[in-house]
């Protein structure tokens, strides 16, 4: 009966969670960007200001989801997180991934589905903190090129959508060309989620018998001019995407 009664109300939490979200990401913009105007400050004071207040918002939506009784997590070594200019890999268990990253990185950029612009709980977050959409690989490379270079951490998910347990992890080559593209060494985070929810074929309703426990692993920093050397570029990321799903693949067995 106790186990029934916790199931109940981690479905109801679940549920108050996905709402706060939701109004959350249309009441936001609404305060946050009349006050970046309203302070004194450039294009570039304006972008930080957007990205800790996402930041913040974030972090409180994740206390909001542990103190719901929703979820427990572990962040290793999260002051690294926030060193300046990292290219961040990680894979992607869960539909949260990003909100976690965000929520322990004040400079975070990402690189952000271009269909995510047509959501409206997500288009006000992703606008006003200067997002990147996946629109044109070029386009990409050089805005992300552009948000290293001012400081930001860029996020990118390799895989380009959610892992499907059980599968192979299968990685897409953008993450590899902007890494070599802007020379710039990987950070990877492995993140975990136990027991696996919010994957991309279960409903947000569909929760797991007991609550979950998300962890985020800072790795070593993994250089790329090896691959930069006599190869053509199109090799090069070909071969980093392959040894990127190998490396990531082998941390999550090790986990």
């Amino acid at each position: 009966m106790k186990q029934k009664l916790n199931w109940a109300w981690r479905l109801i939490g679940t549920a108050i969670a996905f709402s706060t979200f939701g109004i959350g990401g249309l009441i936001l913009p609404l305060i946050v960007v009349p006050t970046l105007y309203l302070l004194p400050g450039g294009p570039g004071a304006r972008e930080m200001r957007a990205k800790a207040a996402l930041h913040y918002a974030f972090r409180g939506f994740v206390e909001i989801m542990r103190g719901l009784g929703l979820l427990t997590y572990n962040v290793e070594q999260r002051e690294l997180l926030n060193r300046p200019g990292q290219l961040i890999l990680a894979n992607h268990p869960s539909l949260i991934d990003v909100v976690f990253l965000i929520a322990f990185i004040k400079r975070a950029d990402c690189v952000v589905k271009s269909s995510l612009l047509r959501n409206p709980f997500m288009i006000g977050p992703i606008s006003v903190a200067n997002y990147i959409a996946n629109d044109s690989s070029e386009q990409v490379i050089e805005l992300a090129r552009q948000s290293l270079d001012r400081g930001n951490s860029l996020i990118v998910f390799p895989e380009g959508t959610r892992t499907t347990p059980g599968q192979p992890i299968t990685m897409r080559r953008g993450a590899a060309n902007i890494a070599l593209r802007c020379n710039c060494p990987i950070t990877p985070v492995v993140i975990t989620c136990e027991p696996s929810t919010l994957t991309k074929d279960l409903k947000w309703y569909q929760i797991p018998e007991r609550r979950f426990h998300v962890a985020l692993k800072l790795q070593p920093q993994l250089p790329v001019a090896p691959y930069l050397e006599e190869q053509a570029p199109s090799l090069a990321a070909r071969q980093l995407t392959r040894f990127l799903e190998q490396y990531f693949s082998q941390e999550l067995c090790q986990a």
